[in-house]
């Protein structure tokens, strides 16, 4: 076979000369991926700055107060690094002692459990790249940790897919678990970040979080919203002081790639532990020594990250991922599974919904559910109540009189059609235990915030669209469209979380009579100020109707459906009953039994679902602000990471993974906001063998889950 030598390096001809001569003939070039382009790499010391707390600590972890900029207007990549890692860090747990951190979970306690006087800094080095086509448009973010306790010779690879639409450090709580363990952390912001395209002033997020305008940043931008000037320019004159955030505006659906950005971090994590402990030979070139064959690897997340590293174990043609453990995926199975799924040995009608149906099913009702005399001892209910129903801002009972306009409630008073609008969530699949999380939910606009970027991702939709009339801005208290605060978006890299409201950014109606508003202090065409139900109306239209941008979305929705073949690989997936964001009947409870259908008896699949635990454990840590939560809810990390040694001693030393069940947990109790400190009879241990009245049974197509 003819060879043009000018397209081979050097070391790539001694590697086919040693072969040649009978040596050395199994030898593989350690590549960089097709997929990198330039990688960065910093080395932390683990005292002043380090690989997990960013130089903080466990204690300035703990700090409510971020780290502060020598220069707020220009913080520089260091700076914005060290306060992203503090806000996603803190986003996901509950950082309270009397609730878990630095006592069951955090970065003084180290991998077996034991608490110890120390920091958790963890010394190493970092790598940064950007993921793309070659286009500049999709520039995904990868970031690969290798802890200074890295042993090639036992090695380990542990994925963290950010969770939501946050950044690449999105998932670092998670990622710790691994560090702690001496293994190398493949983090991805899946195509996703906080920061936003200022389309006023034309300036872009880069990778690091700095920023700079679009023409300069190039095809270096973290994220461009792809307008032309003409566009940019009749966009600015009509909606002025707008912004475009990269899940909702890329045009990339991003989520149909989270499994394929997964494997890429894992990819990127080979070589770049190939290229640190590789030794070069004479000239120059390293070889692949650490690879799958010899690498323990787990595909972990959280929400949307759990749900990528599902996704992730479904496309692993190459045999890259060992291992699967994931805590509360979105997750979302084929339109035309046939599957049931009970609970007490009662059918659950409404299951295996995708998260667009249930989010804006949400959207519609949960305002006003929000007001249902039934969850009024729930947290935030009162606050909820005096804030959203009182004379001064009645939008909640505005939105259950709208609702009942439409015909879509039943009752003749607030309370009548609240009741009605909770049914209405009951029936759609969520779980009743969840019905309290309603009035601090509605208050956060988790349910709009949601529906409204996903919707755009799903439509590829174009932030000139302004989708069923849908913007982003920062608005005045009285909801108006106002300019940002220039440190406010200097920063935002590391303090948003890409779906606003976030960062100073709201959502915005640009059809409220009165003028472009914030959504929920909007106005109807009848001068009504009903949470924008015509939004909300709109956007669940999208689900099911015919015109071009409905068909869009559900062309696009469909292509983020799952499969439910893991490939036989071992899998945990681990979900709190009370979940009100992403419910169990929806995702991982249908997930399970599809995998069984699809993998029959070479399925590995566990399901654990924990009993008093939701979404957000980051909400239990907050007592002053939602009292309740604390005594309520027990954290679901703790699960994450008693998942993740189990998984691992199943890998390496062959132990049982435990069976699928339900976690009975005991609450803290006490008075709402000053609940006792937790300790281990809140949190029973996974059972190796569940008694009967715990055990989850599934069969091809079908999971019961006991009362």
């Amino acid at each position: 076979m003819a060879v043009n030598i000018q397209h081979l390096g050097l070391g790539v001809l001694a590697a086919a000369a040693l072969s040649a001569c009978g040596g050395g003939g199994d030898a593989e070039v350690n590549t960089k991926p097709r997929f990198l382009g330039s990688i960065g790499q910093v080395s932390y010391d683990g005292n002043t700055d380090d690989l997990l707390t960013a130089g903080l600590g466990k204690t300035g972890l703990q700090s409510p107060v971020a780290p502060a900029y020598a220069n707020p207007l220009q913080p520089t990549a260091a700076e914005l690094r060290r306060t992203a890692i503090h806000t996603n860090y803190r986003a996901l747990l509950d950082m309270t002692e009397a609730g878990g951190y630095g006592v069951l979970y955090g970065p003084n306690v180290d991998a077996v459990g034991r608490v110890t006087t120390g920091e958790g800094k963890v010394a190493g080095t970092e790598y940064t790249a950007l993921a793309d086509d070659g286009s500049g448009r999709q520039n995904v973010t990868l970031v690969v940790q290798v802890p200074a306790s890295f042993d090639p010779a036992n090695a380990c690879i542990v994925s963290a897919t950010s969770s939501g639409s946050r950044g690449v450090y999105g998932a670092i709580s998670s990622g710790e678990w691994g560090l702690k363990r001496g293994c190398a952390v493949a983090y991805t912001d899946k195509g996703t970040g906080a920061a936003p395209h200022d389309l006023a002033n034309d300036t872009v997020p880069l990778v690091n979080g700095t920023r700079a305008s679009a023409a300069s940043a190039g095809t270096n931008a973290a994220f461009n919203a792809g307008l032309s000037l003409a566009e940019l320019t009749a966009f600015n004159t009509a909606t002025p002081n707008r912004f475009a955030f990269k899940h909702a505006h890329s045009g990339q659906n991003p989520e149909k790639d989270w499994g394929r950005h997964t494997l890429r971090a894992i990819d990127m994590a080979f070589y770049v532990l190939n290229q640190q402990f590789g030794a070069p030979d004479a000239f120059g070139t390293r070889y692949r020594h650490i690879k799958p064959a010899n690498t323990l690897v787990l595909a972990s997340g959280v929400s949307n990250g759990g749900g990528a590293a599902v996704a992730a174990a479904e496309q692993d043609s190459t045999g890259l991922i060992d291992g699967v453990v994931v805590t509360e995926p979105q997750v979302q199975v084929p339109a035309n599974a046939v599957l049931s799924v009970k609970r007490g040995g009662v059918a659950v009608s409404a299951h295996g919904k995708p998260l667009y149906d249930y989010t804006t099913q949400a959207n519609l009702y949960q305002a006003c559910a929000a007001l249902a005399p039934s969850i009024a001892s729930g947290p935030y209910a009162a606050a909820f109540a005096a804030g959203f129903a009182g004379a001064a801002l009645p939008i909640a009972p505005n939105r259950c009189a709208g609702l009942k306009a439409q015909g879509l409630l039943a009752g003749n008073t607030t309370a009548e059609l609240a009741e009605d609008a909770l049914q209405k969530l009951l029936a759609s699949g969520w779980e009743a235990e969840s019905s309290v999380l309603y009035p601090s939910l509605a208050a956060f606009e988790v349910a709009p915030a949601v529906a409204t970027t996903f919707a755009n991702a799903y439509a590829r939709a174009s932030a000139k669209d302004n989708l069923c009339g849908f913007s982003y801005a920062a608005t005045t208290a009285a909801g108006a469209v106002t300019t940002l605060a220039p440190a406010a978006l200097a920063g935002m890299y590391a303090t948003g979380n890409g779906v606003p409201p976030s960062g100073g950014v709201n959502l915005v109606n640009n059809q409220s009579k009165f003028g472009p508003a914030r959504d929920f202090l909007s106005f109807n065409a009848s001068s009504v100020a009903d949470w924008n139900l015509d939004g909300a109306l709109c956007l669940r239209n999208l689900l099911t109707g015919t015109g071009a941008q409905a068909q869009a979305l559900q062309a696009g929705l469909n292509e983020t459906r799952l499969t439910g073949n893991l490939r036989g690989k071992p899998a945990l997936i681990v979900h709190g009953r009370s979940d009100a964001l992403l419910p169990p009947n929806h995702t991982s409870r249908p997930y399970t039994a599809l995998n069984r259908q699809v993998e029959g008896a070479s399925s590995k699949l566990s399901y654990v679902e924990v009993t008093n635990a939701q979404h957000f454990d980051s909400f239990i840590g907050l007592p002053t602000v939602l009292p309740g939560y604390d005594s309520r809810f027990v954290p679901l990390h703790v699960y994450l990471n008693r998942s993740l040694d189990a998984m691992y001693e199943h890998l390496k030393n062959g132990k049982a993974l435990p069976p699928s069940q339900v976690v009975r947990t005991v609450p803290r109790g006490g008075t709402p906001g000053a609940a006792p400190a937790i300790g281990a009879a809140n949190l029973p241990a996974l059972a190796t063998t569940p008694v009967a009245a715990d055990a989850i049974t599934v069969v091809a197509g079908s999971i019961a889950v006991p009362e």
